[in-house]
């Protein structure tokens, strides 16, 4: 329950104050930057250390340390400090040319990784002062239907916890704002030169080892489970916890994998690998971003929902160019 008496001893100044002593390591030069005296520092944490009732900051030949307590502190005041930022400059106009603000943005590394570089490049001409956090989601099966699976995901966009999100998912509830973004199938991909891009039949298909995404390492996925409606089984040599771990290992061997297609294409030449269509009937499933109503009041994200859209576009830009200026991407075209 909230204890509002015992938040009114607390002035924000002084979680400032505790978030540039830790990340300085010396009251002195904390104090420069904040453009305090170091007495007033100083006096600062002595109000903090009553609050707290612990040291926080021992003294050293260099500067100071922290104590385990603000060890353990630091993380819920940095997120403190992010959250206040938000609420502060939601007040007044956006500029993202001048705005010092940290987004955090949900997605499966398969989704970010072809945004996050086009993002970087846009963010570093028109918001250089932006920082970026991506938080790997994964979805949450545990015998759910498939519009199910990011329940906990549209929890924490509610709960602001993180500011947007890039899913694939279906429609949503009137409390989120969304933008389609491209619709993601599935690719059997493989090295260049493999023997499965020469008869990429569902028979050849079966007979080969496969490698298969899963954070838990569970050998059954959504192909498993397609298999399966059409009385089929494959056998999983091998699961890696991320995708570009995937990428990297079809490179240096004979195993295949059935990857979403944006991914793919963007580091087929990189990797030097090939893809052929899967075998049997594959639906492609939307991928949007998503950010709650509350959160869309908010300027900043709001800008930043716009970006994410505008890069997706780029990336298509992107991918094209290089198909036509490259014989390696070329060889990347399904089959």
């Amino acid at each position: 329950m909230l204890n509002a008496a015992q938040l009114l001893r607390i002035d924000l100044g002084l979680l400032v104050m505790f978030d540039a002593v830790l990340e300085e390591r010396h009251v002195a030069r904390a104090a420069e930057k904040l453009n305090l005296t170091p007495s007033a520092v100083s006096h600062g944490l002595h109000r903090l250390r009553r609050l707290m009732k612990d040291p926080l900051f021992l003294k050293t030949p260099k500067g100071v340390a922290p104590t385990e307590r603000a060890l353990a502190l630091a993380a819920p005041i940095a997120e403190i400090l992010v959250r206040v930022d938000g609420v502060i400059s939601a007040v007044g106009p956006f500029d993202p040319k001048s705005a010092e603000r940290r987004f955090v943005i949900g997605a499966p590394d398969a989704i970010s990784t072809t945004f996050i570089t086009p993002l970087l490049e846009l963010l570093q001409r028109e918001g250089p002062r932006i920082d970026i956090r991506i938080l790997q989601l994964m979805p949450q099966h545990f015998g759910k239907p498939t519009n199910q699976v990011w329940h906990s995901t549209l929890a924490e966009l509610d709960a602001q916890r993180i500011d947007l999100a890039v899913l694939p998912i279906g429609p949503l509830k009137p409390r989120f704002t969304e933008a389609l973004l491209f619709e993601e199938d599935f690719v059997v991909t493989m090295r260049c030169g493999h023997p499965f891009a020469r008869a990429p039949t569902l028979k050849s298909y079966l007979a080969m080892r496969h490698m298969l995404v899963s954070a838990i390492g569970d050998a059954y996925g959504v192909v498993d489970q397609k298999l399966a409606e059409r009385g089929f089984s494959r056998r999983i040599a091998l699961t890696v916890p991320n995708f570009m771990m995937a990428v990297a290992q079809l490179a240096e061997t004979d195993l295949i994998a059935t990857l979403p297609r944006h991914l793919v294409m963007r580091h087929a030449a990189r990797f030097g690998l090939e893809a052929a269509s899967v075998p049997f009937p594959w639906r492609a499933d939307p991928v949007r971003v998503v950010a709650s109503k509350a959160a869309m009041a908010d300027a900043g994200i709001a800008w930043m929902f716009d970006a994410i859209g505008r890069c997706v576009g780029q990336s298509g830009t992107v991918a094209t160019r290089r198909s036509k200026a490259s014989k390696d991407v070329e060889r990347v075209k399904i089959r």
